[in-house]
């Protein structure tokens, strides 16, 4: 078949030039990109050293160097019993979150969207806090199971009741403050009642890492590695996805499947995160707006630079939470409520949310 289309006159008119190739701006922001990720992996490492190092007993980077690789060094107890498995948690914690706030953004189309701020954290802490106080299960391989099914339901009730298809970021930020608001009181009732839990649940309630142990990471990991597998995974059919379900039918997405993928990868990350931490807000709000500022709105780079920045922000909190509380420390989580807060209520006031 000929390209060269005839004219109503008859006459013929130059074929139309093929696409261009990919330019020198395109291949620059891409170079751009890839060394901002490559400094945000570096800045990671920079985060996991200061976690192995400071604490109630500050160790230089010698003693951090023979604690983890010297099984006769004064500080192997230390760091191995304590410090690694505190980042290791606090790492695994960090992404979980960051993607699965970029993903919540990204599927409904609201910039506040938080694993905090819609209530799904709340609903993994509300059946936790039942399977304590109530069932008396105890530890991470008990009560993981009730995170996650706590926070599936919350995050598909907080779906419906924001208007489903139709929801608009105002009205699922309003349901998921109103349905925060009542997990937490029933949270706090229940820790009321039951003093014996009181004690145990206190620290969890408000976002935790001191209690990290090495079999918590050992049995959150698979949890988090494959919801973060399949967040990564979506982040093609969320670009589509963005245009609109029928054009992203056109470019072979499946608009149902995706979200059920989005579902079940927030529920997997949500549910392990509050399950061995508690819940800590903030980190799904602020990564994804950072990382958007710097590579735009394609989720092919948001999602990497989120699994590497969250983390970062979750160390770099819990660092900050041990040398400000001194001799004691300030829990991760109300560090990063601190932090968080200001962000919230500038993004809040944007007049492009606002109209939403």
């Amino acid at each position: 078949m000929s390209l060269i289309k005839p004219s109503p006159a008859g006459e013929r008119t130059a074929p139309a030039p093929p696409p261009a190739a990919e330019g020198p701006p395109t291949r620059t922001r891409t170079a751009l990109r890839s060394a901002g990720l490559a400094g945000a992996v570096v800045l990671l490492l920079v985060l996991l050293v200061l976690s192995l190092g400071f604490g109630a007993r500050p160790l230089s980077a010698g003693e951090v160097w023979s604690g983890l690789f010297d099984s006769g060094s004064a500080t192997w107890s230390v760091v191995h019993e304590m410090r690694l498995p505190r980042t290791l948690l606090g790492l695994l914690i960090g992404l979980a979150l960051g993607l699965a706030g970029a993903v919540m953004q990204a599927l409904t189309r609201n910039p506040l969207a938080d694993p905090g701020l819609l209530g799904i954290n709340a609903g993994a802490s509300a059946a936790v806090v039942t399977a304590i106080a109530f069932l008396g299960v105890t530890g991470f391989t008990g009560y993981v199971w009730f995170a996650l099914a706590g926070a599936a339901v919350v995050s598909v009730l907080v779906y419906a009741v924001g208007g489903g298809r139709g929801a608009t970021p105002a009205r699922l930020a309003l349901a998921g403050a109103a349905l925060n608001a009542a997990l937490y009181s029933y949270v706090n009732a229940a820790m009321i009642l039951d003093a014996a839990s009181l004690e145990r649940m206190r620290f969890w309630t408000v976002g935790s890492l001191a209690s990290a142990r090495t079999d918590a990471v050992v049995q959150v990991l698979p949890f988090i590695a494959t919801g973060a597998l399949v967040a990564l995974a979506l982040a093609r059919p969320l670009n589509a996805l963005a245009l609109g379900d029928d054009q992203a039918r056109a470019l072979g997405a499946r608009p149902e499947k995706v979200r059920a993928a989005c579902v079940v990868a927030v529920t997997l990350l949500c549910g392990a995160a509050t399950a061995a931490a508690g819940p800590i807000v903030f980190v799904g709000l602020m990564v994804p707006h950072l990382v958007r500022a710097i590579t735009g709105p394609d989720l092919r780079w948001v999602l990497p630079y989120c699994a590497v920045l969250a983390p970062v922000l979750l160390l770099g909190s819990d660092v900050l939470g041990r040398l400000l509380g001194r001799p004691g420390e300030l829990q991760v989580g109300v560090v990063t409520a601190v932090l968080g807060g200001p962000l919230f209520l500038y993004v809040l006031r944007r007049r492009k949310v606002a109209a939403a």
